[in-house]
């Protein structure tokens, strides 16, 4: 075939996926109306997940896996749109790695609403004036979002679903490596990348800002300035991204929760938070946890925070494999109850990362 015939059967083949892809939309709109007339929850994670699952066991290649989920995304994304106006809160600003986040969950086609702080993102749910949220909770090299943590013990809000995105800073700026005087640089943003900093820019000022997008911000702003931060940044204020990749460590990444009022059904492989207080009295947490080694279940992380209640109380945050409909992690957290002062379960979500 010359390229004249190559073209006319992509025309053809167009014709042919919008065809689909309406009918598909069709078929989600319809869905969606007698989920709304239920009273049931649009976004379905668990569903989501299975989709993605099978049009990769559909793939032949050559496009990659990866590049066929960022398609299905976005044409989720798009039914999510026409089926419900959703907004989705986020820990602001615009063009920050949470952002970015969000937008790899939910796709590009939805509202989204930029939040000053985590407990913004937490009330703006509570109070339906955003449909889900998206909140940084664990770094791989910086630990723990405490003030995340701390957000669920007043909440009645549910974990629905978990990102986990790779980190990738980038160095930006619009004016040339050998010019560079000033770094504007978020503190966790310059502990991912002190290394790097210091082989590679020694000399050069480091100013501390708020958030990766105020870095780029200000780096948009002045000449002999740089910033580090997602290319989601450099896009927004329009920065060209002199160094990618520059975190020291190569396989930093961070997770993310997603904020909802209903937990979705499981799935076969799915991942349980819970929040737990004990006795302040000698083996009392070995005790209690000792009710996922009898049902053979497997923890993945417990934090402690100060309960900010009462001196030297403490809550226990707890992650595990399963869900809460589960026989055994059902039997667990029964057991738990037995054993604790308080047992309380922020949500069951597809282990999707």
């Amino acid at each position: 075939m010359n390229i004249s015939e190559h073209r006319q059967a992509i025309d053809q083949l167009d014709a042919q996926i919008v065809a689909l892809l309406n009918e598909r939309t069709r078929h989600v709109l319809a869905i969606g109306d007698i989920k709304l007339k239920a009273g049931e929850e649009i976004y379905a994670p668990h569903r989501e997940r299975a989709v993605f699952e099978r049009i990769c066991g559909h793939n032949q290649g050559p496009m990659t896996n990866d590049q066929l989920r960022a398609i299905y995304r976005e044409v989720m994304s798009s039914a999510l749109a026409l089926e419900k106006t959703m907004t989705i809160a986020y820990l602001g600003p615009e063009a920050t790695f949470t952002h970015q986040a969000a937008i790899r969950r939910f796709g590009s086609s939805l509202a989204y609403a930029a939040q000053k702080t985590i407990a913004d993102v937490f009330t703006e749910v509570s109070k339906h004036r955003a449909d889900y949220g998206v909140v940084p909770v664990e770094n791989s090299t910086e630990g723990v979002v405490t003030h995340t943590l701390d957000m669920f013990v007043d909440s009645d809000l549910k974990i629905v679903s978990q990102i986990v995105l790779r980190v990738q800073q980038c160095l930006m700026s619009n004016s040339p490596r050998t010019r560079l005087k000033k770094l504007f640089v978020h503190p966790q943003s310059l502990a991912q990348c002190r290394g790097w900093i210091q082989a590679n820019l020694p000399k050069v000022e480091i100013i501390e800002t708020s958030s990766n997008a105020r870095s780029a911000e200000l780096a948009a702003a002045e000449k002999g300035a740089a910033a580090i931060g997602g290319a989601l940044a450099a896009e927004k204020y329009k920065l060209a991204i002199l160094e990618q990749d520059i975190q020291d460590n190569a396989a930093n990444a961070t997770r993310f929760l997603v904020l909802g009022r209903t937990c979705s059904p499981p799935t076969g492989d799915d991942r349980t938070s819970l929040m737990i207080s004990v006795a302040d009295k000698a083996g009392a947490l070995h005790q209690a946890i000792a009710a996922f080694r009898r049902q053979k279940i497997n923890l993945t992380k417990i934090e402690s925070r100060p309960s900010k209640r009462k001196a030297w109380e403490y809550f226990f945050f707890i992650d595990c494999a399963g869900h809460v409909q589960d026989p055994r992690l059902a039997k667990a957290i029964e057991l738990l109850g037995h054993q604790c002062n308080f047992v309380k379960i922020l949500g069951s979500y597809p282990n999707t990362e």
